[in-house]
């Protein structure tokens, strides 16, 4: 077995190409041959589509060996099993190569016309899960080095041969974030300038704008207007928010790189509400915070909340990864403690259990998400559309005055009509098939913009200066003891609610849940009989634009509120109600779990299942969990 982890590592050491390459693992035709029939023509200025792609977690592996053994301890490196072509679904395993190249010759093949930028929220590089082949810095710098490879084989310009600019070398913004794995100690980031943000900026010498580089290298954060002097999307290093990195000390101490970096997002903030512009947040470790998953620092996620609130007029929304699942999470602004922010008093909620969220902890975290928004303030059914867009339903007049009287005082406690007391943070499911393989597209409102193109642009050099100065300025003040923080202004009483809240121009209309169902597509593709119609796709999960149960008409926070309101209800109103006895709960179920039902429901009565919550829960894991096993874990058809 050690001789056997020495031979692969001297291959890697002499090749980093460690697994063979297969019809199915080879890279994309170069963005630069002669597939491309105008090579020295320019590139027309690409059209808004009102599309952008979140993906996340590749985690490629080149040590990852079909048909090893997917038992954690032998990570589909070693032995005999089930790792499939093109992954190990429901397993630890890291992604083959194979799953790479599919994915990007999928978005080559069906996306990459119809977006106009792409999210890409970290942890491009394999986890240390095999003893006998530890990572090295190496490794994870050419795993990166890849991915980087992958977009420019997929979104690469054509006719960009001689340019010397590094960030015009692609047709679309792409724009990256550190993940937890990108490093070397995983998890542990210590204050830049480091060797790790030294690395980047040369591995994502392509993405980060060159006013930027001098903040990225002290800090790996960075952004780009991804369509100029309109939206922006900032890429957070959050692993100086992170729990589990034990070289800083969250966000309270100006001496502190968490510190440093809400108040750099503080001033961007600052200068795109003077410029009119719209953001985007975008970064790899979600604030999940419950009992069993606290993953930030309380002191830098009491600063995100205040910030998200006072810069609600600019901030579009925030996407996460890390997590492998798809959820989101609200953040309620009446938990905002101003001496917590400034660590003045210790905070109530303390980490507990396994820092890296697994799939049997997962269950624990869903159900606590659940059981917090089951304390979400109650509406009464039936208003959700028509008293939300200002219209009653034409009843008896004299019940008018008490009817607007109790929605107004749900209103009330919500935050008003756009339910400005919470704001909502998206988590995407990963590539890597812990699950099924996933990304998600999105849908944004361009209503005015049409005209304008997607590109790398940035502010003017002079806003920059005046950035770095504030910021060296706080830093050279270390004679004072105490620091008081500077609290974001908030925005304008007479400002109209911004594009998190009120559907206008740049919010979130809608998104669409791609998934590859390894199951089938290993199946398909294995020897000896390989179908001849054998095809690696991603396909629909479900679409938020025509969804039956979630019935969101858009994105915005209220549209989560009222989503988060019916997951959490014990008892679901009627219409999120699975019939026991009907059809609604046998589709849900298995061929052989519907037998089973059949047999026993004459003689158990069962409890009400709320289908909001259950579809959450089987979105949660990307449709890749049977219904047995979420019964064991979720209780969907516990006896009264």
């Amino acid at each position: 077995m050690i001789l056997r982890s020495l031979l692969l590592l001297a291959l890697w050491t002499a090749s980093c190409h460690c697994v063979p390459e297969s019809d199915q693992q080879k890279p994309l035709q170069s963005a630069f041959t002669s597939s491309h029939p105008n090579q020295n023509s320019l590139e027309k200025p690409r059209k808004l589509h009102g599309r952008f792609l979140h993906i996340t977690d590749f985690h490629p592996d080149r040590f990852y060996s079909q048909y090893a053994s997917t038992d954690s301890d032998d990570a589909c490196h070693w032995g005999e099993g089930d790792a499939g072509i093109f992954g190990a679904e429901n397993t630890d395993c890291d992604s083959p190569i194979s799953l790479i190249n599919a994915t990007f010759q999928w978005i080559n093949d069906n996306l990459k016309d119809s977006i106009d930028f792409v999210i890409w929220t970290g942890d491009s590089a394999r986890h240390d899960n095999d003893e006998l082949i530890p990572r090295t810095n190496e490794q994870v710098v050419e795993l990166n080095e890849m991915m980087v490879e992958k977009f420019v084989e997929v979104f690469g310009k054509s006719d960009n041969i001689n340019d010397t600019d590094p960030t015009n070398d692609f047709t679309i913004p792409i724009v990256p974030s550190f993940g937890n794995n990108d490093i070397l100690p995983h998890n542990i980031f210590t204050p830049g300038p480091n060797t790790w943000t030294k690395t980047f900026l040369r591995v994502w010498r392509k993405f980060i704008p060159e006013e930027q580089r001098h903040g990225f290298e002290r800090g790996g954060w960075f952004f780009v207007e991804v369509i100029p002097n309109k939206l922006a999307v900032l890429s957070l290093n959050t692993l100086y928010f992170f729990n589990s990195n034990t070289a800083v000390n969250g966000c309270a101490s100006k001496f502190e790189p968490g510190y440093e970096h809400f108040e750099w997002l503080r001033i961007q903030l600052q200068f795109f509400r003077q410029r009119g512009m719209k953001a985007i947040l975008e970064g790899h470790v979600p604030p999940a915070r419950t009992m069993s998953k606290l993953s930030w620092d309380e002191t830098c996620w009491q600063k995100y909340t205040l910030w998200l609130q006072q810069y609600r007029d600019v901030i579009v929304g925030g996407l996460y990864g890390h997590m492998n699942m798809d959820h989101f999470m609200l953040q309620d602004n009446d938990d905002i403690d101003s001496k917590l922010i400034t660590g003045e008093v210790e905070p109530a909620m303390r980490p507990r259990g396994s820092k890296e969220i697994s799939i049997q902890s997962s269950a624990d975290y869903l159900n606590e998400l659940r059981y917090r928004w089951s304390a979400l303030p109650a509406k009464e059914e039936g208003k959700d559309l028509e008293v939300r867009n200002g219209v009653w339903p034409d009843k008896k007049k004299k019940k008018e005055k008490e009817r607007k009287s109790k929605h107004q005082q749900y209103l009330d406690k919500i935050g008003g009509e756009w339910g400005e007391r919470y704001s909502a943070t998206l988590v995407g499911a990963s590539v890597v098939p812990n699950f099924f393989p996933t990304m998600r597209i999105f849908e944004y409102n361009i209503t005015g913009v049409q005209g304008s193109t997607s590109s790398m642009h940035t502010y003017h050099e002079e806003a920059a200066s005046a950035q770095l100065d504030e910021l060296k300025s706080q830093r050279n003040h270390r004679s004072y003891k105490k620091h008081k923080y500077v609290k974001p202004r908030p925005p304008s009483k007479s400002q109209p609610p911004g594009p998190a809240y009120s559907p206008q121009t740049f919010s979130w209309l809608s998104y669409t849940q791609y998934f590859a169902n390894l199951t089938t597509i290993n199946a398909a593709f294995a020897p000896p009989h390989k179908s001849k119609h054998a095809e690696f796709l991603y396909e629909v999960e479900y679409d938020t634009k025509n969804d039956t149960v979630y019935r969101m008409p858009d994105l915005t926070v209220r549209s989560y509120i009222d989503l988060a309101t019916r997951i959490g209800k014990y008892k679901p109103g009627k219409d999120d109600v699975w019939d026991t006895t009907g059809s609604d709960v046998e589709d849900g179920l298995s061929s052989t779990k519907k037998k089973k039902h059949k047999k026993n429901k004459k003689h158990k009565k069962r409890k009400a299942i709320n289908k909001v919550w259950f579809t959450f829960v089987k979105r949660a894991y990307v449709g890749a969990k049977d219904e047995e096993d979420l019964q064991d874990q979720f209780g969907f058809m516990r006896d009264n």
